[in-house]
Parts: C-alpha cells; structure tokens; sequence
C-alpha cells in the first residue's frame, strides 16, 4: 500500500479491540506495516493480520503482557526484528475496571493504574531511544474525555488516563527536540461492541449520550483512527503536547 505513512513501521496495542482494530486498518491502508500488540487474543490478532495482508498491507500479530516491563521490552525487540525500528507507538490497551468508590481496594487502584497508565510508560521508554536515533517519532496515547468529564465507579481509570494525558505533555518537552512528537487522542462516547456486555440499556445509554453532545451521533472507531492517522503524518510535525477529544462537542472548552 502507499500513502502518507508509506515507509513507517507502528506498534499498535490493544489492536484486537474496536478501536485498536480500526486504528490497525487506517495506518495500514496509509501505508504502515503494523505490529498488532494483544494480550491473549491470538485468533482475532491472526485474523486482522490476515485482513490486512489481504488488503495488501502488511501486519504481525504479537502477544505480551504491558504491565509486565520485560514482557515490553520482548514485545519491542520482536516488532523490530520483523518490521524494522519502529517510528509509530500508538499506545492504545487500556481496560475499564468499574469499582464503586466504598468498594475500591489498593489492589484495584494498583490494577487500573498498571494497565493504564504504567504500561504506557514501559512502551514509550522502550522505543525512544530507536525515534531519538532517526530523528524522527510520533508517540500518540489513547486517553478518554472522562479524564476531565469525572464519572462515577472509575477512580482508578479517570487518574490513570488524567495522568497520561500528563505523561504525553511531558514526553512532548523532553523528546520534541530529537524530532518526536507526544499527543493523546481522547474519545468521547464511542459505539464498540464490547457496549452491549456492560450496559444493562444500550439505546437509553446513547439517548443520554446525544443529549450531552454537539454532533447527534454516536462515535465510531474510524473517527478515532481518522484522528491518530494524522497525528502520524508529517503535515502533523508542528502538533505535539496536545490533547485532541473525539468527542462530538461532549466536553467542550
């Protein structure tokens, strides 16, 4: 494939989710060879590989733990070995752990914020140095308008994707002069059929959603891609420590 990502290597993590997949398939179609990071979904990884092979792309499936730093380290040697230095880190697995705040443990804070938070920091330290090396980077975390909106049950998940949005700005400061450039992409409400398990009523759930928004629809996966395939481009080389809400207008200001 060409496009404006033609000759640059990604690892995308959390790729067997609904955004990580479509994200996976925008680099690709843009003309990236993609790493696609899971934790234990080998099947849905092996078939997305395979998808985009067939659309005439290329794709690696890779298994590994983030919140284990050797097992990213691992991970970051076997995307080199198979795609070559990787200029992309689009830093996306994440979980949604709902706890109320009475019921909250230390083991549950812990948990939220190894997954999201920490690994994200395994990630970016593990490939800068190859970025400092060419010169030339994007590092693009997936954090969440919930960061600033606050919601009930999700302590642990609000600061963590607070504190990367921090992380992000920081990385920005340090790196933007080796050429690499930090921003986070914050979705909004976005429709992944992984909704339907944690929703008791979906079509209630977007009436409330649409209330709160500009746009009167609900996200999609291709608006989150859309905006990280730009971020990766070089027409993006001047945007870095920011952070760019998919939202449809939810949080505004």
């Amino acid at each position: 494939m060409t496009g404006p990502l033609n000759g640059r290597s990604a690892l995308v993590t959390g790729a067997t989710g609904g955004l990580g997949s479509a994200i996976a398939r925008r680099l690709a179609a843009d003309g990236a060879t993609v790493a696609l990071a899971h934790l234990d979904d080998g099947q849905a990884a092996t078939d997305l590989a395979t998808h985009i092979t067939e659309s005439g792309g290329t794709a690696v499936p890779l298994a590994a733990d983030l919140r284990d730093a050797e097992a990213v380290r691992t991970l970051c040697h076997q995307a080199h070995d198979r795609l070559g230095p990787i200029d992309l880190l689009i830093s996306n697995a994440g979980a949604y752990p709902r706890h109320p705040w009475s019921e909250m443990t230390p083991t549950h804070w812990d948990d939220a914020l190894a997954t999201n938070l920490t690994s994200h920091y395994f990630l970016a330290h593990e490939l800068t140095p190859s970025m400092t090396a060419a010169d030339w980077g994007r590092i693009i975390t997936i954090g969440s308008v919930l960061a600033t909106a606050g919601r009930h049950d999700l302590a642990g998940y609000i600061s963590a994707k607070a504190g990367l949005e921090g992380l992000t700005r920081t990385l920005a400061r340090e790196l933007g002069p080796a050429g690499i450039t930090a921003n986070c992409v914050a979705p909004g409400s976005i429709r992944v059929p992984a909704e339907d398990t944690v929703v008791d009523d979906p079509e209630a759930m977007t009436a409330r959603q649409l209330a709160r928004q500009c746009v009167q629809r609900r996200g999609r996966p291709a608006d989150v891609a859309a905006a990280v395939a730009f971020l990766a481009t070089d027409d993006a080389g001047f945007i870095t420590g920011q952070t760019l809400r998919v939202d449809g207008g939810w949080i505004l200001g």
